[in-house]
């Protein structure tokens, strides 16, 4: 089957002054070709995770706004992460290779090679203008942007300081509406005559998790449910779950806001339970403030007529945990940090409240801005344009599996690296360096991954099969032991 670009669509959507549809597209086209290019605008927070949004069938908290964008596109319910950490996963979104060919391995201060090939460079090349505005968390100067202005590292909640193409200025404020105002006005003094692409990126909700005045109370009278796995044993997995050291009881040993203390009676189960609703409540405000500036933004976009002309991905660097197995942070291959919150609207390609549920990665990303702009996706980005699938049409060779691969211990955390293969059904683990397990889950039966089945000999037939797709996919993307190894040893000498 042809793959549905969008330069493709355009010839065909251009045929007549009626709508026309594509065979076996869902999507109702534009009639008339437009006069340029679509601009572009990639919305990214840092640790947002999907079960943290209502389109996605959160019933804690409300976020309209993200919505709306699935609302009028589409919504991807099996995209997934390469790496689960901030800049390694923002490595490979900027240049659709995976983080032992782009060098970012990890969040330790060896920077981004930014000399390297991305996509904002590939779009200049094509005619775009480009910024990046907002969280850029690569120790490295922005390449391939006219104009960025980003925050220095973590960058701070309150009165951040930015630095605006290498001179650092502070402003005032809360840093989700300032950075949305930076957005606005870049758009506003942009060049008309060029199609954009614009990189709005956002702190929040990443710890510590400080909201503004307006959303700061909004969950206080809230009682938020546990999640179903919060009092996980880790029984049946190995010693990769037990030895980390991301559960509440480790990690947020005191409040994070010091403001706050727990009660002194509290102990155990109950003082557990305690932090973890300190810990939502300022997560989920910060994700309310987040929604509000989004809609914010794309009601500037309808009120300037833009928003038929511009394309709306968000997105997170990667998932998290609420809460979930007794967690915070990523990091680990199970599902809530694995799963990335992806939503698309394409006025005139994609049918608005579509879902996909085709296996998507963030090398894709790339490749599919690369699409839109109607350049050439160059040969060694390792991901695949997404236009077919947004115009409602799977190819017959898309992908049924995708690899992953964490590399940060020791570090923070103390989670073991680890590789690994997810189905559409299943999931194969395999945890290494000083440790060496495997595990395997059946994501139909065990959505939660609570019963490690790897050992269970009615599936010793089907560890054999994963091992071998597990090996073919390393293959395929250039992975393998003596590379891991090489790869380490060279960030170890460069930290």
């Amino acid at each position: 089957m042809k793959p549905i670009t969008r330069r493709n669509f355009l010839k065909v959507a251009g045929i007549s002054a009626a709508a026309v549809s594509l065979p076996g597209c869902a999507g109702q086209f534009m009639t008339q070709k437009p006069k340029r290019k679509p601009n572009i605008v990639f919305i990214m927070t840092d640790d947002h995770a999907s079960h943290a949004l209502s389109c996605y069938g959160s019933k804690i908290n409300k976020t309209p706004n993200l919505d709306r964008i699935a609302e009028e596109g589409m919504r991807f319910d099996n995209c997934f992460c390469t790496n689960s950490i901030c800049a390694p996963s923002r490595a490979v979104i900027l240049t659709g290779k995976y983080s032992h060919i782009n060098g970012k391995i990890d969040n330790t201060p060896v920077p981004f090679d930014g000399s390297q090939q991305t996509f904002p460079k590939l779009l200049r090349k094509a005619g775009y203008q480009t910024a990046m505005i907002g969280k850029w968390h690569l120790r490295s100067e922005p390449t391939g942007f006219d104009y960025w202005n980003v925050l220095p590292g973590q960058g701070a909640y309150h009165n951040p300081v930015m630095i605006e193409m290498g001179e650092r200025k502070k402003y005032d404020g809360y840093v989700t509406d300032i950075i949305t105002d930076k957005a606005i006005d870049w758009i506003e003094q942009r060049n008309n005559d060029q199609p954009f692409c614009l990189l709005y990126q956002h702190k929040a909700p990443h710890r510590n998790w400080q909201p503004d005045e307006k959303h700061a109370d909004m969950y206080k009278d809230r009682k938020i449910p546990l999640p179903e796995t919060f009092n996980d044993d880790y029984a049946t997995r190995s010693d990769a779950a037990r030895e980390q050291e991301m559960t509440i009881e480790k990690h947020l040993r005191v409040p994070y806001d010091t403001k706050v203390k727990p009660p002194e009676e509290l102990s155990g189960q109950e003082l557990k339970e305690w932090k973890y609703q300190r810990y939502m409540e300022d997560y989920l405000a910060c994700v309310a403030s987040v929604d509000d500036n989004v809609g914010r933004f794309l009601d500037y976009l309808e009120e300037k007529g833009l928003a038929e002309d511009t394309v709306i991905v968000y997105t997170s660097d990667q998932g998290f945990y609420l809460g979930d197995h007794g967690w915070f942070d990523k990091r680990f291959m199970y599902e809530e940090s694995l799963r990335m919150p992806f939503l698309v609207k394409y006025p005139g390609l994609i049918k608005p409240g579509s879902v996909n549920k085709d296996i998507v990665v963030n090398i894709d990303f790339a490749p599919t801005f690369v699409d839109m702009a109607e350049a050439r996706i160059p040969n060694d980005m390792q991901g695949r344009s997404l236009m077919p699938l947004l115009a409602g049409d799977t190819p017959d060779d898309w992908r049924t599996a995708m690899y992953y691969h964490y590399y940060e211990y020791p570090a923070v955390h103390q989670v073991k690296r680890h590789y690994g293969i997810r189905t559409k059904r299943y999931k194969l683990i395999h945890f290494y360096n000083d440790i060496d397990a495997w595990e395997l889950y059946d994501l139909k039966k065990d959505p939660n991954e609570l019963n490690n089945i790897y050992g269970n000999p009615q599936y010793s037939d089907l560890v054999t099969k994963l091992k071998s797709r597990l090996e073919d996919l390393r293959e395929k993307y250039g992975d393998s032991d003596e590379l891991t190894r090489e790869v380490i040893n060279r960030r170890a000498k460069k930290g």
